[in-house]
């Protein structure tokens, strides 16, 4: 007698927006997938992080801009965890990119990655997906592109590098460079004549031995050290 098949745990999202139109849109597309479920919303960075003190949420489409507290603050107090909350969400900042300059503060603020406002209903589920299975949703092109138009919101090149680079080794080091170069994992082991799954266990290591998030964080780690320069090598 074969066992009955067990559906997979849903993904519970909760949807940070204060136009409430949108809100209704994004959950009626999530509404209609097997494996999501909205479990809470919030107009608000003040109101989101309260609700999250109580309500377990895997991720959260996060707004940039909204009156109180906006998207970046609400993300930086949400990944710093520690509030008490029954665990710490993955955030997806949402923005309009041209007109919207807090998309990289709010990645360095711990977000997993950023989609348009826009985005097409398969892209913002496959976002979704991605992010819960602790990928970043940021394509390492994109990641170059950001980065390189907001560079005159990165801080000045520390004159030494940062102490927690010392932890890697000289192939990690250069691993970490191909990344903040927007190269992906096939590119890099191309790059390195090694295999594509040499390169994930070097990232891997790499995320582990900087404390960081995902290969975005490692990019804003990167940039900020000095290690390469925004629109440069």
């Amino acid at each position: 007698m074969s066992s009955p098949e067990i559906d997979p745990p849903s993904i519970r999202v909760m949807l940070v927006d204060d136009q409430v139109l949108l809100r209704t849109g994004f959950k009626m597309v999530l509404a209609a997938q097997p494996d999501m479920e909205v479990v809470a919303e919030a107009g608000d960075g003040v109101e989101a992080v309260d609700v999250l003190r109580s309500r377990a949420v895997d991720v959260v489409l996060m707004d940039v801009r909204m009156p109180r507290m906006d998207g970046v603050e609400a993300t930086r107090r949400i990944c710093q965890g520690g509030d008490g909350g029954p665990g710490e969400p993955k955030v997806l900042i949402l923005t309009t990119f041209d007109l919207d300059e807090y998309a990289f503060t709010g990645l360095k603020a711990g977000a997993s990655g950023f989609l348009l406002k826009d985005v097409p209903p398969e892209e913002l589920l496959s976002a979704i997906r991605s992010v819960h299975s602790g990928d970043a949703v940021v394509a390492p092109s994109t990641t170059r592109r950001l980065l390189d138009r907001f560079a005159t919101l990165l801080p000045l090149a520390q004159q030494s590098p940062p102490p927690q680079l010392a932890q890697l080794t000289d192939r990690e080091r250069e691993v970490l460079v191909h990344i903040a170069q927007g190269l992906s994992n096939g590119e890099i082991a191309a790059e390195l004549f090694v295999s594509e799954a040499t390169v994930k266990t070097h990232v891997g290591r790499i995320l582990a031995k900087l404390q960081l998030r995902d290969r975005v964080q490692a990019v804003v780690l990167a940039y900020e050290s000095g290690l390469v320069q925004a629109g440069g090598s």
